[in-house]
């Protein structure tokens, strides 16, 4: 009688395509946020106007800018389901262990980031026609951009997108091991932005933290600082996934 030896990257590539069979609600429920994030920015985001005796107009400013958000929130959420017990006893049909079940969690948030990153583009792009054909207008003005720029966009979202997941498996579990953490968490999100308008404050904890990545000039710095953040908050979760208990 021979023994195969399986090899971990073999287990991991097994769960990663039995997750995105799985897990395809996710992406339906992506395109529902996205369709509508775009119905919300039909409004704009902003605009003025002006005018004389003969003649007024009005300006509206329009961008991707609450599509980005509400897939934010999907990529995070989505996040914190990957990590539920019913979810985590899904690997229990591989001959697995929790490491492989990290790694095919990991690369399946990998890979639907990159789904919302270029689903993001088509959205706002779907959003530029809807706004073409919403009213008539005599002029509309798009800034133009390069093919680099729209790549580093790209990325840009996708990298973006990654990291909530990270943030979101982190939540997860938090939660998990220990249930407390449910009212820890948001009364430490919500406690913050409450006392910032107590001491009216011009910032908090969680937008200083933002801004980190948001201000930075530097494209590969800020992917640096997107991946280690990325590593650091998936490395931290698989460290809290040791203290789970194992099922029965």
């Amino acid at each position: 009688m021979y023994l195969t030896k399986v090899s971990l990257w073999d287990v991991v590539k097994k769960q990663f395509r039995f997750k995105m069979k799985s897990y395809r609600g996710m992406f339906t429920s992506l395109m529902m946020l996205q369709i509508i994030g775009i119905l919300f920015s039909l409004g704009g985001e902003g605009g003025g106007g002006g005018g004389s005796e003969t003649f007024s107009y009005d300006m509206n400013y329009y961008s991707g800018n609450i599509i980005l958000a509400f897939m934010m929130i999907w990529a995070f959420i989505s996040a914190i389901v990957v990590t539920t017990q019913a979810y985590r006893f899904d690997d229990y049909a591989f001959v697995a262990n929790r490491l492989s079940s990290h790694l095919s969690n990991i690369l399946f948030l990998g890979w639907a980031s990159v789904i919302g990153g270029v689903t993001f583009v088509l959205a706002s792009q779907s959003l530029k026609l809807a706004i073409l054909f919403q009213k008539d207008r005599e002029f509309i003005e798009s800034q133009p951009i390069t093919m680099l720029q729209m790549a580093e966009g790209l990325t840009a979202t996708i990298l973006y997108l990654f990291l909530f997941t990270a943030l979101g498996y982190l939540v997860g579990m938090l939660v998990q091991r220990n249930k407390a953490f449910i009212i820890i968490l948001p009364a430490l999100l919500f406690g913050s932005l409450f006392l910032n308008v107590f001491l009216a404050s011009e910032s908090t904890l969680v937008i200083d933290i933002g801004q980190i990545f948001v201000r930075e000039t530097s494209f590969l710095l800020f992917m640096l600082k997107v991946l280690l953040a990325s590593a650091l908050a998936y490395a931290i979760s698989v460290w809290i996934s040791n203290s789970l208990e194992v099922r029965k």
